[in-house]
């Protein structure tokens, strides 16, 4: 929002929220309609262009977050908040808009009366038009805009992103993209009154337009310099991401739209803008310090990627109806993502001080790590990845989600033993992990019920309870074997195997059923244990989330959600390596036989370095943000 907000600021349907797209179904409907019955196809060019600019902002979008991740080529080395990505959930807002104007043109200008697919002098009077008037008259808007008076009330809302992406070349107030859409239209307006516009013309112009904004938001450099090498006066006619991203430090330089000479015939060009691109261009692929491995959770879970849909990987993963509309495509989509890549990927890059975590994407679901065919497959993608960061130098790696299971690879041990001389260090987190559900757990609490698959995480948490003379409850009697075996004679009297559900404290890993939920008393407390959360069936009893902390404020770039987690708060297995990365320990954490009586360490790190624990009776969820908060 602009600092004093001027007249037309919001957008007039801003109120319908995601329902917004629901302005466009008579003009769907209609271009159907007029193709049925009377072979009209040109509205139903409208309703293509639709979809071909928001697909094509969203592939700018994702390579953008792809790039900058890696590093290569980075123009700003600063961080992106939630803050921002809210601010600019709106970008499609200006695609809805042209897609109206477009739509009423044609309806009420043009009639029935059809435009041709091609013409050449239309091409070039566009490209004539845009050079020269529309150029022009952008430079001198936009150097209005930068007056006290205007930009307090309107440009200053796409200021307040200085780190910019892809997308927040299109984030202005309303009345802003009246002006644009009065200028940009100049070419098109023209062409129609001279009879010269074509579907070509119409189409070309549109995605020029948007292929030039996004990629001077991209924060990447991308054109080569020997282009400019061999046509030296492209200078003047386009400019560079690197050029555009000092307007956003300096405000003051660089107005131009996309053809830089009216600011060298005005001198207005920044003196750092030939530096400044040369230095972006020279930028290697950042070396992290530590990397997290995780892999895809459901099938949405491609959109919930900071690497998708950002408004949606800015909030935690939950269905939405849109969703559900793309479900063929998302199916074709995660199968090729799972089917064709052979190895890991860069999706996340944040900041801890003086340390840079990376996070990647093993493109598998859960169903895959559950099929014996593929573990030799996963395994070797993990074993490749670990390899790989090995030679780069990083110095932790944790394993998340399915990545460290016991019958995958016995929670990373498998390569510690393959690779003896390993530096980099291995993490499966279950340390902190278990010491997270431990002190979510009230005072004072004497017994508490065992419901779930028996993993490390499980039995750390048992073998502490039993020697703190709590009764665990434990209604299997394969789990209370297997946990058995782990605990000293003097403790095991407090492992109770039992048919009774009324302990208050349930602890819940993979497997609990919907029928022992509804045997639960009310107001029962079920926490998580696992990685993955139960189902929440009962409104009557509290659910804690799976175990996670709240980063400290010196966290940076943090602009999107952890699976099903609140806004900056992140699975203690995540981190248990990055605080193990920040005490510089030299051991691996990995492996059923690592000693559980180091969690202490590891939790008294994690405090140390400012993460906070989320507590069970103060957690509740912000229905504006998702940020999950404490009292």
């Amino acid at each position: 929002m602009a600092s004093r907000p001027g007249f037309l600021t919001d957008w007039p349907w801003a109120p319908l929220g995601s329902f917004k797209y629901l302005l466009l179904a008579p003009l769907v409907i209609d271009s159907i309609y007029s193709y049925a019955t009377m072979r009209d196809y040109e509205k139903l060019l409208v309703v293509a262009m639709t979809v071909w600019r928001i697909v094509h902002s969203q592939v700018w979008i994702s390579l953008s977050r792809y790039q900058t991740a890696k590093g290569t080529k980075r123009i700003l080395n600063k961080s992106i908040e939630f803050d921002q990505v809210d601010r600019e959930r709106s970008w499609d807002d200006q695609i809805i808009f042209n897609s109206l104007i477009v739509y009423l043109t044609k309806v009420y200008v043009l009639g029935t009366d059809t435009l041709p697919f091609w013409r050449t002098d239309g091409l070039i009077l566009v490209a004539l038009l845009h050079a020269g008037p529309v150029e022009f008259i952008y430079y001198w808007f936009h150097r209005a805009l930068h007056h006290h008076f205007l930009y307090s009330r309107y440009h200053s809302h796409h200021h307040s992103s200085i780190v910019t992406e892809p997308i927040t070349s299109v984030v202005h107030p309303f009345a802003e993209h009246i002006g644009y859409t009065l200028i940009l239209g100049l070419p098109l307006v023209t062409t129609l009154l001279c009879g010269t516009a074509s579907v070509v013309s119409i189409f070309l112009y549109i995605t020029y337009i948007d292929f030039m904004n996004n990629m001077g938001h991209c924060n990447f450099e991308l054109i080569p310099g020997f282009l400019f090498s061999l046509l030296p006066p492209l200078k003047f006619l386009c400019y560079t991401p690197s050029f555009h991203s000092l307007h956003h430090t300096q405000f003051r330089t660089n107005y131009s739209l996309f053809m830089p000479m009216y600011d060298y015939m005005y001198g207005t060009t920044d003196e750092c803008s030939d530096s400044l691109y040369e230095t972006s261009l020279e930028k290697e692929e950042e070396k992290p310090d530590a990397i997290h491995l995780t892999h895809l959770t459901s099938v949405d879970s491609i959109y919930h990627l900071r690497l998708g849909f950002a408004s949606l990987s800015s909030h935690p993963l939950s269905s939405r109806f849109y969703l559900f509309l793309m479900k063929p495509f998302t199916l074709i989509l995660s199968f090729i993502l799972t089917s064709f890549s052979s190895r890991t990927f860069v999706f996340e890059r944040n900041r801890f001080r003086d340390l840079t975590l990376h996070t990647h994407l093993l493109p598998k679901f859960p169903s895959h790590y559950m099929s014996p065919e593929q573990k030799e497959c996963i395994n070797k993608m993990i074993e490749s990845a670990i390899l790989e960061a090995e030679k780069k130098g990083v110095k932790v790696m944790s394993l998340g989600l399915m990545n460290q299971g016991e019958e995958l690879n016995g929670y990373g041990e498998m390569y510690v033993r393959k690779h003896p001389k390993l530096k980099i260090r291995i993490v499966d987190g279950s340390s902190l992990a278990a010491e997270v559900v431990l002190h979510s757990i009230p005072v004072r609490t004497r017994e508490v019920l065992f419901r779930g698959q028996v993993t490390k995480v499980a039995r750390a948490i048992v073998f502490s309870l039993c020697q703190n003379a709590i009764k665990v409850m434990v209604l299997r009697k394969e789990e209370h074997s297997m946990l058995a075996e782990f605990l000293d004679d003097s403790c095991k009297e407090n492992l109770v195997l039992t048919t009774n559900y009324n302990p208050m404290i349930w602890l819940v890993g993979d497997g609990v059923s919907t029928k022992e939920q509804k045997m639960a008393k009310e107001g029962t407390m079920f926490l998580p244990f696992s990685q993955f959360p139960p189902d929440k069936l009962r409104k009557d009893c509290v659910y804690h989330t799976t175990p996670a902390m709240i980063i400290p404020h010196s966290a940076q770039n943090i602009d999107s959600c952890e699976n099903w987690l609140g806004r900056r708060v992140m699975s203690a297995w995540r981190v248990g390596g990055i605080v193990h990365s920040l005490e510089g320990w030299e051991e691996h954490e990995c492996g059923l036989d690592n000693s559980i009586l180091n969690s202490p360490r590891v939790w008294e790190a994690a405090l140390r370095n400012g993460f906070q624990p989320l507590r069970t009776s103060s957690i509740f969820r912000d229905p504006r943000d998702s940020t999950i908060r404490t009292n």
